[in-house]
């Protein structure tokens, strides 16, 4: 009898873990597909590079505000952020050429593979993210990443623009 019940437990305990490992997995994998990321990498790690890397963000995240805010799903962002890819770079390039750098930038929507990363509330696990990717030079310096779909990093402090994540709404509410 003490037999039946201890493999009676085992065979619990390994169905919970499947069935939590399972669950994990399928969240990460929603959650990869919920998202559009924003990575802007520098020319190198020259101090100098960086800090042009920081200007640039600034005024990338200018230019596709507005855009991004009439967008209600992460399809939606993509095909808008994709419809713009020009006047990004074009964007990126006026603020390096402005403060005299002399490498242009490259900008285009692909996959990329992000680490784990905090955002006040939400944390966003590591995995294989659609991301709109603005390389400045040769693009092998340390980079910038935040979330442009839902925008959960732009803030008013950088535009007149007031944002809510849905996504992070029904959290909060399943959370309590």
């Amino acid at each position: 009898m003490k037999k039946f019940i201890a493999v009676g437990l085992i065979l619990a305990a390994i169905i919970c873990a499947a069935v939590y490992l399972g669950c994990g997995t399928a969240e990460t994998a929603q959650a990869e597909n919920d998202y559009l990321r924003i990575h802007v990498r520098a020319n190198s790690n020259d101090q100098i590079d960086q800090n042009i890397k920081y200007l640039v963000k600034d005024e990338v995240v200018k230019y596709i505000t507005p855009f991004v805010t009439q967008c209600v799903d992460k399809p939606a962002a993509m095909e808008v952020i994709g419809g713009i890819l020009d006047g990004i770079e074009e964007v990126c390039d006026k603020t390096l050429k402005a403060h005299g750098f002399d490498y242009t930038s490259r900008a285009q929507i692909r996959q990329e593979e992000f680490p784990t990363r905090v955002y006040g509330d939400l944390t966003l696990e590591s995995g294989v993210y659609d991301a709109l990717i603005v390389e400045l030079g040769t693009g092998t310096g340390d980079n910038w990443w935040c979330v442009i779909y839902p925008p959960l990093c732009f803030t008013s402090a950088t535009t007149d623009v007031e944002y809510r994540s849905i996504i992070k709404d029904i959290i909060d509410k399943f959370k309590g």
